[in-house]
C-alpha cells in the first residue's frame, strides 16, 4: 500500500485516483475547481467530466495543495502540458522528501520546446531526475473507468523507478510496461496528438479508410525521425506510447485532438471549437511546438507542417490534402 497523491482532477487524474483506490491505496485527489470541491463536500461524487463514474465517499478531494501531497511516496502529476511548469514549481517549494513522480501530460512546452520530464527537472530541482517517471499509452479515461482492459507503458531514466510504478499502477485491467527511453516515450506520446488532428480533418472532409491508413503510417514515420533527431531509441515508436496511442489517438471517439481536427475539417475554425470544449486537446499547443522543432531539426515532417498551416495560417483543409498528394513522387 503506497500514499499517492493525484494532482488534477479532470478525466484521467480522477479515474487513476479511483483505480489507485480500489487498488488498496491511501490516495488524496487535488481538485482545482472550486466548484468541483463543493460539489463533492456535497455528497455529489459524479465526475463532472465523466458521466457515471463516481469519487469514492471516503477519498479525501482538497485544492489546498501542501495537505493533498503530505509524505506521499508517488505524485501524480494529471495536470495539462501547458500547466506543468507552474504546478512542478510550486511542488518545488515545500515538498523536501523525495517522491516518485509521476507525469501523464502528452505535450512538448511552447517556447522552450521542452519534455515534460525536462520542464520538471528545470522547476523541480530538488527532485531527482531518476524519480520522473513517464505514464503514457492508449488509455482514454473514458474506457479506464469504466474497467476496460488498457495496457500503457511507465518510463524512466532507471528501471526502479518505472518498476515500482508498474508494480503499484497494475490490476486485472489495467496492465502498465517498463521501458527506459524516456524521451522516445514523451515524444511519441506528445506528437501523435498532432497526427490526431490530421485524422480528424480528415474524417471532417469525409475520407475513408485508405486515407486513415496511410495517414497513420506516414504519421509513425514523421514521429520516428523528430524522435530519433532528438535521441530517442527507434524501437520504442512501434511500442505503446507510438504506434499504439497513435492509433487509438487517430481512430477513436473519445479522443479530443481527433475531435478538433473533425470539426476543422467540415469547416470550423479553432476558435470557435476551442471555446466550447470542457477539456483540453493537448495536440493543438504542441503542434506550435513541434513544428518549430521541425525547423530546428530541419526534418522533412509534411503531415505535420499541414496541420500547423491549417490551425494557425488558416489554409484550406482540402487544399492542404491535395498538396500532400501531389508533391513529388518517391520512394516510401
Amino acid at each position: 500500500m503506497k500514499k499517492i497523491a493525484v494532482i488534477g482532477g479532470g478525466s484521467f487524474g480522477a479515474t487513476l485516483a479511483i483505480m489507485l483506490h480500489e487498488k488498496g491505496h491511501q490516495v488524496r485527489l487535488w481538485e482545482y475547481l472550486e466548484q468541483e470541491i463543493a460539489k463533492y463536500e456535497s455528497g455529489d461524487l459524479e465526475v463532472t467530466v465523466l458521466p457515471g463514474v463516481f469519487l469514492p465517499p471516503e477519498m479525501p478531494v482538497s485544492n489546498d495543495l501542501p495537505s493533498v501531497v503530505q509524505d506521499a511516496e508517488i505524485i501524480l502529476l494529471a495536470v495539462p502540458s501547458h500547466a506543468v511548469r507552474t504546478m512542478a514549481g510550486r511542488l518545488n517549494k515545500f515538498v523536501d522528501w523525495e517522491p516518485l513522480l509521476v507525469g501523464v501530460a502528452k505535450g512538448i512546452e511552447e517556447k522552450t520546446l521542452l519534455r515534460m520530464s525536462q520542464v520538471v527537472g528545470e522547476v523541480f530541482p530538488a527532485l531527482p531526475r531518476a524519480n520522473y517517471v513517464c505514464l503514457s499509452g492508449p488509455s482514454h479515461a473514458e474506457e479506464v473507468s469504466r474497467h476496460i482492459p488498457t495496457t500503457v507503458v511507465a518510463s524512466a531514466l532507471q528501471m526502479e523507478a518505472a518498476s515500482a510504478i508498474q508494480e503499484a499502477f497494475s490490476n486485472e485491467y489495467f496492465r502498465v510496461y517498463t521501458n527506459d527511453d524516456l524521451c522516445g516515450v514523451e515524444v511519441g506520446g506528445s506528437v501523435k496528438n498532432v497526427i490526431a488532428l490530421a485524422a480528424g480533418i480528415c474524417d471532417g472532409l469525409g475520407f475513408g479508410d485508405n486515407t486513415k491508413g496511410a495517414l497513420l503510417n506516414r504519421g509513425l514515420v514523421e514521429i520516428s525521425r523528430l524522435g530519433n533527431r532528438m535521441g530517442a531509441h527507434p524501437d520504442t515508436f512501434f511500442g505503446l506510447s507510438g504506434m499504439g496511442d497513435l492509433i487509438t489517438t487517430c481512430m477513436s471517439r473519445h479522443s479530443r485532438n481527433r475531435f478538433v481536427g473533425e470539426e476543422i475539417g467540415k469547416g470550423l475554425k479553432l476558435p470557435q471549437i476551442l471555446e466550447t470544449m470542457q477539456m483540453v486537446a493537448e495536440g493543438v499547443k504542441t503542434t506550435r511546438s513541434v513544428n518549430d522543432l521541425r525547423q530546428r531539426y530541419a526534418i522533412d515532417m509534411p503531415i505535420s507542417q499541414s496541420v500547423y498551416r491549417i490551425l494557425f495560417e488558416e489554409l484550406d483543409p482540402l487544399q492542404e490534402v491535395t498538396d500532400l498528394m501531389t508533391r513529388k513522387l518517391k520512394q516510401e
